[in-house]
C-alpha cells in the first residue's frame, strides 16, 4: 500500500492512539506521528523507519512487523505481550518533527510523565535526544540511561529510528533498544 502526498495531507493534525497492554515494562516514546503514522493507525509506520527491523534485530520481537499497511491484531500482540507500549511525546501528526514548537514538546512530555507514573514499566525509552532535551529541559543528555528515575521508571534515551536519521544503522540502533529492553527485562 502506498500513500500520494495528497492522501497523506489529509492526515495531518490526527492522532494514533498509544499501544498499550496490561503490565507494560519498556515504553517507546516516538517524538510525534508521521503522516503515514497516522494514515495506518500504526507507531513508526513508514516504510523507511528502522523501528521494527532493529526490534528485530535485538532480540525484542521475533519476527518481522509489515507495518506499512497498518498493524493487525497479531502484531498487537506480539508486541503487547512482550512488554512493549508505544506513545508520543507530542500526538498530533505532522509531515516532520521540526513542525513542532518547544511549547508543545514540553506540554506533551508533561502528559507522557503522567502516563508513565500510570502504567509503572521498567523503563521508559525516548526515541530522539533531541525531543527529549527540549521537552524536560535536560541540556547535557546523551544516548543511553539517563541520571533520573521516574518512581521506579528508569528513562533512557535512544536514537530516533527515522530514516533521517542518516548516521544511525539498524545494528546501532538494536543495540541501543537492546540495551534498553534488557534494563527492562524484556529480553536477557
Amino acid at each position: 500500500m502506498g500513500f500520494s502526498r495528497v492522501e497523506l495531507e489529509a492526515f495531518r493534525h490526527a492522532t494514533v492512539e498509544d499501544l498499550i497492554g496490561v503490565n507494560p515494562r519498556l515504553v517507546f516514546v516516538g517524538i510525534n506521528p508521521g503522516l503515514w503514522t497516522a494514515a495506518t493507525g500504526t507507531h513508526f509506520a513508514h516504510p523507511g523507519n528502522r523501528f521494527y527491523p532493529a526490534l528485530l534485530r535485538a532480540g525484542i520481537i521475533d519476527r518481522e512487523i509489515d507495518r506499512s499497511d497498518g498493524f493487525t491484531e497479531e502484531d498487537r500482540i506480539h508486541l503487547t505481550a512482550r512488554g512493549i507500549a508505544i506513545t508520543n511525546l507530542v500526538m498530533r501528526a505532522t509531515a516532520r518533527a521540526s513542525e513542532l514548537s518547544r511549547t508543545e514538546l514540553r506540554e506533551g512530555g508533561a502528559t507522557v510523565r503522567r502516563k508513565i507514573e500510570a502504567w509503572q514499566p521498567r523503563v521508559v525509552a525516548f526515541a530522539g535526544i533531541t525531543s527529549y532535551r527540549d521537552a524536560y529541559a535536560v541540556r547535557n543528555a546523551t544516548v543511553g540511561p539517563q541520571e533520573a528515575t521516574w518512581g521506579e521508571t528508569k528513562v533512557w534515551v535512544v536514537p530516533n529510528p527515522s530514516g533521517l536519521n542518516a548516521h544511525e544503522t539498524i545494528d546501532s540502533l538494536a543495540a541501543a533498544y537492546g540495551d534498553a529492553a534488557r534494563a527492562a527485562g524484556v529480553i536477557r
